[in-house]
Parts: C-alpha cells; sequence; structure tokens
C-alpha cells in the first residue's frame, strides 16, 4: 500500500474519530444537534447555485422563523433603508451567510423553554450581541471583525451556559462561583466542578451548526487569559481574537450600563482586550458615553 494512502486512510479515520467524539458529547452533555430545518437551509444555500425560492419555502414553513428572519432585517443594526416584507427580500437584502447566521441564532433560543432566569440570559446575550456589533463597525484600529460575526459570536458565545444549566442541577451554583473567581479563569472553577465547562460546549455546538471556524475557536477560547495576553503571537487566528476582545468589552458596557450580570472577566481579561482593539482609556471614556443609546434600543 502507497504512503499516499496510508496517509489518506490515517486521514480520514482522525476525522471520524473526531465526528464519534462530536457524536458522544452531543449525547452525554445534551448539546442540542442542528435542527433539521437548519440543516435544508444550509444544504440548499451550500449549493453553487441556491434557490431563493425553494430556502423562502422552508423558511415560511416555521412562522416565527419567517417572523425572526424579517424582524432582524428590518432592525436599526443592519440600517436598511428600505423596509423588508418577506423572507425573499430578507434574504436578498442580507445574503445569505448573514442570514444563515441570523436563523441559527433564532433556533437556538428557540430550544430552551423560557424561565425567568433564561429570559434574562436572553435578553442581557441580545443587547450584547447588538453591542458586539455596534462596536465592530465603530472600531478604526487594532483587529478588525466584521460587524455581523461580532453580533453573531456574541449570541452564541454563552451558549452552552443553558446546555449545562440543563444538564447539570447544581450548574447554577457553580456559575454563581465562576462569576464570582477572581483568580481562576471562569472554565477553571467549572471543570472543578463537572467534566466539561461552557466554552467546549458551546464550540461542539457551533461546530455542529455549521458556524465558522474562527467563531466556534472564539468560543472555546473565550476565557483563555494567556492567548488574549499573546495577542498575535497566540496561536489564535487574528479574527478569533478580535471577536473575543469586541464580545467582551460589549459584556463589559452591558455591566456598566445596567448594573446586571456582575462578574470579574473585565477585572481579568480587559486590559488584553483593549491592547487587541487597539483602545486606550480615553477611547474607552467616549465608548461608554456613546454606548448608552446602544443598551436601551430595540432589537
Amino acid at each position: 500500500m502507497s504512503p499516499e494512502i496510508n496517509a489518506t486512510s490515517a486521514s480520514e479515520q482522525d476525522a471520524a474519530r473526531v465526528g464519534d467524539l462530536l457524536s458522544n458529547a452531543i449525547r452525554d452533555i445534551g448539546i442540542p444537534p442542528c435542527p433539521a430545518i437548519l440543516e435544508r437551509i444550509n444544504a440548499e444555500m451550500s449549493k453553487d447555485e441556491p434557490d431563493f425560492n425553494q430556502l423562502d419555502r422552508i423558511i415560511c414553513s416555521d412562522v416565527s422563523l419567517a417572523a425572526g428572519l424579517i424582524a432582524i432585517a428590518n432592525s436599526p443594526f443592519f440600517g436598511l433603508q428600505n423596509r423588508v416584507r418577506s423572507v425573499n427580500e430578507a434574504l436578498h437584502m442580507l445574503g445569505l451567510g448573514v442570514s444563515s447566521r441570523a436563523i441559527a441564532g433564532i433556533m437556538l433560543r428557540k430550544l430552551f423553554p423560557l424561565t425567568p432566569s433564561l429570559e434574562r440570559f436572553w435578553h442581557a446575550t441580545a443587547t450584547i450581541a447588538r453591542l458586539g456589533g455596534w462596536l465592530a463597525k465603530r472600531f478604526h484600529d487594532g483587529i478588525k471583525v466584521r460587524p455581523d460575526d461580532a453580533y453573531t459570536f456574541s449570541l452564541f458565545r454563552d451558549c452552552g451556559i443553558p446546555i449545562l444549566m440543563r444538564r447539570f442541577d447544581q450548574y447554577r451554583e457553580v456559575l454563581k462561583a465562576a462569576n464570582e473567581e477572581s483568580a481562576l479563569s471562569f472554565v477553571a472553577v467549572e471543570q472543578a466542578a463537572f467534566p466539561t465547562n461552557h466554552a467546549a460546549v458551546g464550540c461542539l455546538l457551533a461546530q455542529s451548526w455549521w458556524l465558522p471556524d474562527e467563531i466556534s475557536l472564539a468560543i472555546r477560547h473565550h476565557h483563555d487569559q494567556e492567548m488574549l495576553e499573546q495577542g498575535s503571537d497566540s496561536k489564535l487566528p487574528a479574527a478569533t481574537l478580535g471577536l473575543i476582545a469586541t464580545a467582551q468589552l460589549a459584556e463589559h458596557l452591558f455591566q456598566y450600563h445596567t448594573g446586571l450580570s456582575q462578574g470579574q472577566e473585565w477585572n481579568k481579561l480587559g486590559t488584553s482586550c483593549l491592547h487587541l482593539l487597539n483602545l486606550d482609556e480615553q477611547d474607552l471614556a467616549e465608548i461608554y458615553e456613546e454606548s448608552a443609546s446602544v443598551v436601551t434600543s430595540e432589537v
């Protein structure tokens, strides 16, 4: 057997093992598999010539999904001059990539029963996502990220939290301890109590839901102080570092303006994030002032 065939076989075996690990994690931890409707949408979008009418039919088969996509297209975040009135218009105006991620975000929220605590979680997540997209539009120096990527990442960054809440009865207490921990990393506190952490779980969900690699990586490492401190010398792509820094600043702004969801992450990661984004204290003071209206605006 030739070396080429051996190499190919080994590569296929590695891919199969990764697939098995992902399947096992989805089953054991309770990570929601990619919804069938999202699979159908992504399959159509990945074609050389996607059929917009077929996409329209698939999306409109779920009334709340169709309404959600139109609402997102008409949100101030995208600033479209004319109001979108149909799914087909939304797909054309947003583009397939942005539409796919917007649909994934809608589907994510639909997966979990809306308890009061989760309602607060999703409200904070949506506001942080809005701030993340706004920050990405505002930045002129430092690592640049696409506003729609910053928005999507911020939506999915902590998606592992509701999954672990559902899987482990004592997770709320550990989550509280992790938020109050000033020295150890957030995920280290989780790992001390459970066989996994919300960043790893969220990364697996993002991968199984076809989100871009840079977003999946950012979810996996968004509490990784060492990687952020290394900056351009770290093994993470610049886009991934930029997403982490932007969303961390967005979360800090949410906490600053609302007094909610307080934690220690900005104290641990803030300096590195500002450095990556090429921001100083004067820039931050301006951002505090300018971001107030973003926090209170509707999506």
